[in-house]
């Protein structure tokens, strides 16, 4: 899976409120938060810090996405893919080749002049849509462990990922082993 795509889980875990390993989370970052996800992908909007309007932006972006992995994990591949769709729609994604200084020309799917957040919505919805467009799918999900609602890319050999960290993994296995205990 593409940068892009752990980028997106990233950012929809980062900007979505709900549940974290077993706790509450509210989902708002701040703008150096944001900015370190983005440092990770190598991108090139890295040292920008959003304001609030963008940040709002985003998150609402994130939330539709979110929607989408959801859809996956639920069985249901046509919300998924309608839901991707709607999302490229909104933020006007269309292949364009950039150049950015001396880098040699690649593929973006927002026009060059796009605001910010609209910008990483249409790579964002582009790289689920490239995700759902393939065998690949069902690798989409949301965490299984108790009390965590966080989304995965699943990238492991197998394809038998339910978790979206070790951690909640271990709190997963460590409640099962409890409960056979206590049964037996």
């Amino acid at each position: 899976m593409s940068d892009v795509v752990e980028t997106t889980v990233r950012l929809v875990n980062l900007l979505t409120p709900g549940e974290r390993r077993g706790r509450e989370y509210a989902g708002e970052p701040t703008a150096q938060e944001i900015a370190a996800v983005l440092a990770l992908a190598g991108s090139q909007y890295a040292e920008h810090l959003p304001d609030g309007a963008e940040t709002a932006e985003l998150r609402a972006v994130t939330g539709r996405l979110y929607a989408v992995f959801a859809a996956v994990d639920a069985g249901d591949l046509d919300r998924a893919c309608a839901t991707a769709n709607e999302v490229m729609a909104g933020t006007r994604a269309v292949p364009v080749l950039s150049r950015h200084g001396s880098e040699p020309w690649h593929l973006h799917f927002h026009a060059p002049d796009a605001p910010w957040a609209l910008s990483w919505g249409a790579a964002m919805s582009t790289s689920l849509a490239t995700v759902l467009g393939n065998a690949a799918a069902e690798r989409l999900g949301v965490c299984s462990a108790g009390r965590c609602d966080r989304v995965f890319a699943d990238t492991s050999r197998n394809g038998t990922k339910r978790f979206c960290s070790t951690a909640c993994q271990n709190r997963a296995k460590a409640a099962a082993f409890r409960a056979r205990r206590r049964e037996g």
